[in-house]
């Protein structure tokens, strides 16, 4: 059974190079021991989502001009998250701030193609059907 993520959760994107760590805000007021926990609308760049190290997507603008400045040397750049969606699916039947709840098996996708998966949920203790 899935589990409930919340903030600190640990996720990595196909396209990146280091994991980032989810940021929770305590705005939809529920809790897991003690830490705020995550519905699907945590998406928003550089608030929710941190960058992920460097980028390596070949449709991003940055790794583009970075490329075409190495004369076609394909050359990584510095990520920076473009998650315009909601996470896909979450638990549609479990609602956090009137909104489905965010599992560990959920997904983002970036604008750049990379897709954010996680690979710990930030507590281990609270499942969601």
């Amino acid at each position: 059974m899935p589990l409930q993520v919340c903030h600190g959760a640990m996720m990595m994107c196909s396209f990146g190079m280091a994991p980032s760590s989810l940021v929770v805000l305590p705005k939809n007021r529920v809790n897991t021991n003690q830490v705020p926990d995550a519905n699907i609308m945590d998406h928003i760049p550089m608030v929710n989502i941190m960058p992920f190290g460097m980028c390596s997507a070949p449709t991003n603008p940055a790794v583009i001009a970075a490329t075409t400045a190495a004369s076609g040397v394909f050359t990584p750049a510095p990520c920076i998250p473009a998650t315009p969606a909601p996470w896909v699916a979450g638990a549609p039947n479990v609602l956090l701030g009137n909104f489905p709840t965010l599992d560990n098996i959920s997904t983002l996708m970036c604008t750049w193609a990379g897709v954010i998966t996680f690979t710990t949920a930030g507590e281990f203790t609270v499942n969601v059907p």
